[in-house]
């Protein structure tokens, strides 16, 4: 029996008991393989009822229930970053992640903790350590990753909010996957910096909810009022190469009413920019990951998911020549977006080239073209909003997301308004 999502509002009108016990009955009614496969950890439901109950109420977020990717350290819970066993090789922490305080502040309740695409390095939610995480309403089909078991349970309701991490689209495939709204931040923020890192140049942490209402509420009590928009916002859409033929339908008729079509000159000089964007992520991002794996890879080769292995066993044979050409990529990137932020204050882009997906079709020519769409934001290390968008006669999603140059940019609240 699938549980119904409440609101932010819903979840507050609850009493502190009544609270524990949907979370707790939303988490009874996932399968036993994808419960696993999603919580890492779950507050026991008397303890979530206390906190509840003791949490304070006076902004928009407190008393409210939320979940964290097991890559932030909660007193009392071992981060283990979606593998078997970096406890052993990772100090104990001596405080609790700086985020965590300040959702503990703002009164929201850690019912737990969740679990992820092994050490964030994938976009699918595969993990041979607890079971790959299955799209809550669609089982045989991914949730997407890395932030999976975030995105489940959001989506399956065990509570209105759940942070994760977007390196590479580790937010915005989820979202698009799963039918939610997603928001990324920006690399070097301080709620990023002491989370177990996969690539600290492109490392953000975000969160997702099931709707427009919440995402607002969110963003208002976690990223404060946008900045004053006095000349009104400027914005534009792109269509990326590689989308599905219905997933293109979909989105450039969303697209269109939240802004015109980007003009064609511009158009064809951020398409050229973007193009290498996977192939120069899966190079700088890899490296960086497999600088902090390192130590690692030797004597406990065996213990890391193979996939993932493999990906950073590829990235320590990178040449100096390779990595130098990777960052020549970038630094063009970046100056094609410079370039549009020139006159605009937001880019529409679509968010994934398809719907979730099945397991058999997660490979590696789809993770390039999830790449190819996602990758252009990561290098930049600018903020994105993803609305979920519903394909035609289907429960299929898919998104868009929305890129400004600036967190507090008013142009988020603007779409999240308007969509």
């Amino acid at each position: 029996m699938q549980v119904t999502p409440l609101t932010i509002a819903g979840w507050r009108a609850l009493a502190p008991g009544q609270a524990a016990r949907r979370v707790h009955a939303a988490a009874a009614a996932l399968p036993p393989a994808q419960h696993r496969a999603a919580l890492a950890s779950i507050l026991p439901e008397g303890e979530l009822a206390a906190q509840l109950a003791g949490a304070p109420r006076d902004g928009l977020l407190g008393g409210v229930p939320a979940f964290l990717k097991d890559l932030w350290d909660v007193a009392g819970a071992p981060t283990f970053a979606g593998s078997n066993f970096l406890p052993e090789v990772r100090p104990a922490p001596a405080q609790e992640s700086r985020l965590v305080t300040q959702l503990r502040h703002k009164g929201v309740v850690l019912a737990g903790k969740t679990h992820l695409h092994e050490f964030a390095f994938g976009l699918t939610g595969e993990n041979p350590h607890y079971g790959d995480c299955e799209h809550p309403r669609l089982p045989g089909r991914t949730s997407g990753g890395s932030s999976s078991g975030s995105a489940v349970a959001v989506a399956a309701g065990l509570a209105p909010l759940a942070i994760g991490t977007d390196t590479g689209g580790s937010i915005r495939v989820p979202s698009a996957f799963c039918g939610l709204y997603g928001f990324r931040t920006v690399p070097h923020h301080e709620w990023i910096a002491d989370a177990f890192p996969l690539a600290r140049s492109y490392d953000t942490a975000g969160w997702f909810t099931a709707c427009a209402e919440d995402m607002l509420s969110v963003m208002a009590e976690l990223v404060g009022p946008s900045s004053p928009d006095a000349r009104g916002l400027r914005g534009a859409w792109l269509e990326l190469p590689g989308l599905d033929p219905d997933v293109g339908v979909v989105f450039r008729s969303a697209a269109n009413r939240i802004a015109p079509r980007l003009a064609d000159e511009l158009a064809a000089t951020l398409k050229s920019a973007f193009a290498p964007a996977a192939a120069l992520y899966g190079v700088l991002g890899a490296t960086e990951a497999c600088q902090l794996h390192a130590d690692w890879l030797g004597p406990y080769a065996s213990r890391y998911d193979p996939v993932v292995r493999q990906r950073l066993e590829n990235a320590s044979r990178l040449s100096p020549s390779q990595i130098a050409s990777a960052r020549e990529g970038e630094a063009r990137l970046r100056a094609a977006w410079d370039a549009f932020f020139e006159d605009h204050d937001f880019l529409v882009l679509p968010a994934s080239p398809f719907p979730a997906l099945t397991k058999t079709e997660c490979h590696a020519e789809n993770r390039a073209r999830l790449l190819s769409l996602t990758a252009p934001v990561s290098l930049a290390g600018l903020p994105a909003l993803t609305v979920p968008l519903t394909l035609p006669d289907t429960p299929l999603t898919t998104g868009l997301q929305v890129v400004t140059r600036h967190l507090d940019s008013p142009a988020f609240a603007h779409v999240l308004r308007s969509i």
